[in-house]
């Protein structure tokens, strides 16, 4: 908690990290290509920031994270078929690595390279075993003791603003993303990260309503508010329905996030797209990648950015982490600077909301967790101007703020929803939005169902909610798995129809909503009333 005012400092930085990943899940498949998304994240970034803060908690170090677990991420993480198959993934990089070790034995920096690998890959099986194989219940622990704030987030991560045609679809992806974070979590969420940051004015009544007290904007929804608040980004502005909105703060973000611009594009980092996977020779790595044959990334990768060009250097683990070390100094001294100007101008220590995906820390980013592990020490040791706060504490120390509407906003492209409906996946809202109506009705027709008629409403809105993912829209617009992302939106949004009519004609295939409830497993406590 934070001290009275007579201790506070002259600011307070609030780093927020947005975890998410799309609900993948293919107990049909013995090996499925999309689920490695979960286990790359797992060993690039959930296993190291867990490593840095507990490492940190154990010091006594005053670190303060906000951080969403998403409801279809937090599910993957607790699924015992998903993380028994990274259980396996995890063993094999470990093979992988002792391999490499033994294959550049004797060749200096390569073989200095290869044990690093095998010693760190060492390091994270040690903590997914001491940890219980449990990473939602070692965050739940970290916030039990102060230095977390996990967020809950829409259930399928639903782009609101554009399901908001049909409001029992807004209202049930909150409602289930506050249903799931209590059951995972053990207690009700006092926070939520909007999908994609996406506001609209009124979704603060179904916050409200859900019991959520605040939530984060991007800069514009702050600076175009109505009114305009007094202190801009810098302090928090109560909605009419009186949930709080934290605006980002666009200096501290893009130093951080902007690969041209900001911290991860150092030339002493390591190099994302050079990796193992596609450098050797397809016999050797073959075991390691794709059963068909497809290369993939492994994880494993010798060599750092070097500069704008396909020749790249082997990659020098000290080296950046004395860059990491001198960029979280340069960052802090950033936000000395900043806060003191401001509370020049304001009644209280303002504060700077840093928001990013919790992923650039370690996947994309390979240093960012020990960027973050230095930036907490230095504040810690070397400086009295500003303080690490989680949102909930800096609300408690300072609950009178102004009253002012956010605008529409989002963090993606453009500030608005020109990511999520465009050329490429305007298409699909006209099938989900004729699907929430189809959900509303099946809802107010079967008030008081019960058995396999039960069972079949609560599987269609968990299809409903599913085929509602922002991700789906995202992946079309990135160009990235397209094919993936097609055939998941088209495959809920038929078995939705399916179910649907089976449930009108008062004829339920038990067998197929079994295999269903089997492959579609999600929000076990889902109630189909939500959307009545």
């Amino acid at each position: 908690m934070l001290e009275g005012p007579a201790m506070e400092p002259r600011g307070y930085l609030a780093i927020v990290l947005h975890a998410h990943l799309p609900y993948v899940r293919h107990p049909e498949h013995e090996d499925f290509l999309e689920e490695r998304w979960l286990f790359e994240a797992m060993t690039e970034c959930y296993l190291p920031l867990l490593d840095r803060f507990r490492a940190m908690r154990a010091e006594g170090i005053a670190f303060r994270i906000t951080m969403s677990l998403t409801p279809t991420l937090a599910s993957m993480l607790r699924d015992e078929l998903l993380m028994g198959r990274y259980d396996r993934h995890l063993g094999k990089l470990q093979e992988l690595a002792d391999r490499e070790r033994r294959r550049a034995a004797g060749d200096g920096k390569m073989e200095a390279l290869a044990r690093f690998y095998e010693e760190r890959l060492g390091r994270e099986r040690a903590l997914w075993e001491e940890v219980g194989r449990d990473v939602v219940g070692a965050f739940a622990d970290l916030e039990r003791t102060g230095h977390v704030e996990v967020l809950t987030c829409g259930a399928t991560h639903g782009f609101l603003p554009l399901l908001a045609q049909t409001p029992t679809s807004v209202r049930a992806q909150v409602a289930v993303g506050c249903r799931t974070h209590q059951r995972l979590f053990g207690h009700r969420p006092r926070g939520i990260w909007l999908p994609e940051c996406a506001y609209f004015p009124g979704l603060d009544e179904v916050l409200a309503e859900e019991g959520l007290r605040f939530f984060v904007v991007d800069t514009h929804g702050i600076e175009h508010a109505t009114p305009r608040p007094l202190y801009g980004v810098h302090a928090p502005v109560y909605t009419p329905a009186g949930v709080a909105a934290f605006g980002r703060d666009t200096e501290s973000s893009k130093q951080v996030w902007s690969a041209d611009e900001g911290y991860p594009g150092d030339f002493a980092y390591r190099d994302f797209y050079r990796d193992i996977g596609f450098d050797r020779p397809l016999e050797e790595i073959r075991p390691y990648i794709n059963p068909d044959g497809t290369r993939l990334f492994t994880g494993i990768k010798y060599h750092r950015i070097t500069a704008r060009t396909d020749h790249k250097e082997l990659y020098d683990p000290a080296v950046a982490r004395e860059r990491a070390a001198s960029h979280a100094g340069h960052f802090m001294w950033a936000r000395q600077e900043q806060v003191k100007w401001l509370a020049g101008g304001m009644d209280r220590p303002p504060i700077v909301v840093a928001p990013y995906d919790a992923e650039l820390f370690g996947h994309w980013w390979f240093e960012g967790p020990d960027f973050l592990e230095y930036l907490f020490r230095k504040i810690h040791y070397d400086q009295e101007d500003l303080r690490p706060v989680t949102l909930a504490e800096y609300l408690q120390a300072h609950p009178v703020n102004q009253k002012s509407t956010p605008s529409a906003s989002t963090w993606g492209a453009g500030g608005y929803h020109q990511v999520w409906l465009e050329g490429s996946n305007a298409w699909m809202y006209r099938h989900a939005h004729h699907a929430a109506r189809e959900m509303n009705g099946l809802a107010r027709d079967y008030r008081d169902a019960t058995g396999a008629l039960r069972r079949a409403l609560e599987q269609a809105g968990r299809e409903l909610l599913l085929l509602e993912s922002s991700d789906w829209a995202f992946i079309l617009k990135t160009a990235t798995s397209t094919d993936y992302a097609i055939r998941r939106f088209k495959a809920h949004l038929a078995r939705f129809r399916r179910l649907s009519a089976m449930i009108r004609s008062g004829s339920i295939d038990e067998r197929w909503l079994g295999d269903l409830e089997w492959r579609d497993n999600i929000f076990p406590d889902v109630q189909y009333q939500l959307w009545s």
